[in-house]
């Protein structure tokens, strides 16, 4: 019998539905340059990156996953961006509605209220990753933009034992 792990790298997310990440994953594909596409199984939009934390926090976080249920948010993704330091080509909306903000600060809560330590507030920046080792887009607009109604918040375990790797469902809403 396996030992259980001691650790989790999680994060909280919004999980595309089946038609939302096939568009994500082509539009990941078609962009020009060097990179790679995430894998379609990776794609996501981040509220809260817990990281590496203890098993007991990341099953409080799991068994509270409901508490983060919400009416669907009506997502348009017509922004193509991109991160200098990581360099990763990501789509998000130019003007985020309230809702996704609003529920980016309850998923930060959740993980307070487990004890998990997010650190020192940063600014939320809604993206979800297309390339990685990506040079910047050639365009700032997607066209037709992409409509997204999203409404499944997911725990995600990136790889095992604390360490990044393949993405898991722990609990969805």
């Amino acid at each position: 019998m396996a030992a259980s792990p001691a650790a989790r790298r999680v994060f909280l997310a919004l999980w595309p539905d089946d038609p939302t990440r096939a568009t994500l994953a082509r539009l990941g594909q078609e962009l020009d340059g060097p990179g790679r596409p995430v894998p379609r199984d990776h794609l996501h939009l981040t509220l809260a990156f817990a990281g590496t934390i203890p098993v007991g926090q990341a099953d409080c976080l799991a068994g509270r996953i409901t508490e983060l249920a919400c009416a669907p948010i009506d997502l348009t993704l017509d922004h193509l961006g991109h991160f200098t330091g990581p360099r990763i080509t990501w789509a998000a909306p130019a003007e985020p509605p309230a809702a996704l903000t609003d529920l980016a600060e309850q998923a930060h809560a959740l993980c307070n209220d487990c004890g998990i330590d997010l650190g020192p507030p940063r600014p939320f920046r809604p993206h979800v990753s297309l390339r990685r080792h990506a040079a910047p887009p050639d365009t700032e607009r997607i066209e037709p933009p992409l409509r997204w109604l999203a409404d499944t918040i997911a725990l995600i375990e990136s790889g095992k034992d604390g360490h990044p790797g393949p993405y898991r469902i722990l609990a969805r809403t």
